[in-house]
């Protein structure tokens, strides 16, 4: 086995990307306070081909260098938006259609490994504060609430974490 040449990985260029088709997702960071947690997403969005990546309130906003340092160009690729407040956010969303779903930890909320995503619907991922998680503002907001299962001594993953795992599986379950 050998490893392959970043030549021999046949990505497509900025250009295509933004042609080709996306994910049904959308990406929410609610008050995401990391300037490296946010260019990470914007590079796992990219990876996933995620419709949209939407910044709010305090998450900070490309271009930045700190951004950049873990995005790697990703900010060029991913379609990105930055709203003032979440809930200003999550009501346009609505409006055009999308399922509102919270990442977090919360009473009623569904496993991951459980979550059967629609074909054909969209979906607003929304993943919270590193400190506080989903805002309660938020949580009052959503349609539903999807949990990653954990069996260690911590509370919860770093939001990057998150959203590899969950844009994962949303990808095998609509695209695979």
């Amino acid at each position: 086995m050998k490893k392959l040449k970043l030549d021999e990985l046949q990505r497509v260029g900025i250009a295509e990307f933004k042609e080709q088709e996306k994910l049904p997702v959308v990406v929410v960071l609610d008050n995401v306070r990391s300037m490296h947690n946010v260019g990470s997403v914007f590079r796992t969005a990219d990876g996933f081909s995620v419709a949209q990546l939407i910044l709010c309130g305090i998450t900070a906003q490309p271009p930045h260098r700190e951004i950049e340092k873990t995005a790697l160009g990703a900010t060029q690729s991913v379609e990105w938006i930055h709203y003032p407040d979440t809930l200003t956010a999550i009501a346009d969303l609505r409006k055009n259609g999308y399922k509102i779903v919270a990442i977090e930890q919360a009473s009623g909320s569904i496993m991951l490994h459980q979550y059967r995503p629609v074909p054909n619907e969209k979906y607003a991922l929304i993943f919270g504060n590193e400190v506080n998680g989903v805002s309660d503002e938020v949580m009052a907001e959503i349609d539903e609430c999807v949990e990653i299962p954990q069996f260690g001594t911590k509370h919860s993953f770093n939001i990057v974490i998150s959203a590899g795992v969950v844009l994962w599986d949303f990808f095998a379950k609509l695209k695979l």
